[in-house]
């Protein structure tokens, strides 16, 4: 069977990008794979509980994500699976990836460059990703 993986941050971009992903499974007879990739930023040692505090937070906000997205999608009659992955997103999902027959992520997700046109996360899979690669872009007002 077909394998379909799509990446997920609860953005508007990566909800559309769900939801192509599992339109496509559904057309391919393929299962999609939903991956949440999180990842703290270095903080010194002296709070090292507070980190492990907010790593615990953040773990279950992210496992929310993924049942609400596997959810939002449940209708389509396809097996699905999530991810919750303590990578870098980008590479959590070249990971996923590896024996994938697609990848799927949205043009733009959390990041704070609004200016760009293609996100580091979709830009890095772009150059990176072991399969096919669809960027679902999110249409702007003026398309």
């Amino acid at each position: 069977m077909a394998r379909i993986v799509v990446g997920v941050d609860g953005s508007s971009s990566s909800e559309e990008a769900l939801v192509w992903a599992a339109d496509e499974a559904k057309l391919r007879n393929a299962s999609l794979h939903i991956v949440h990739s999180w990842v703290l930023p270095p903080m010194p040692s002296s709070i090292e509980m507070l980190e492990q505090l907010k790593g615990h937070e953040i773990s279950e906000m992210s496992q929310q994500l993924l049942d609400d997205a596997a959810a939002s999608v449940a209708d389509r009659g396809i097996e699905i699976t999530t991810e919750l992955s303590n990578d870098s997103p980008a590479e959590g999902l070249i990971r996923a990836a590896q024996d994938a027959d697609l990848l799927v992520v949205g043009s733009r997700g959390r990041g704070g460059f609004k200016g760009l046109l293609l996100g580091s996360v979709s830009q890095h899979c772009a150059h990176y990703a072991p399969c096919p690669l669809v960027i679902v872009r999110r249409p702007s007002k003026a398309d």
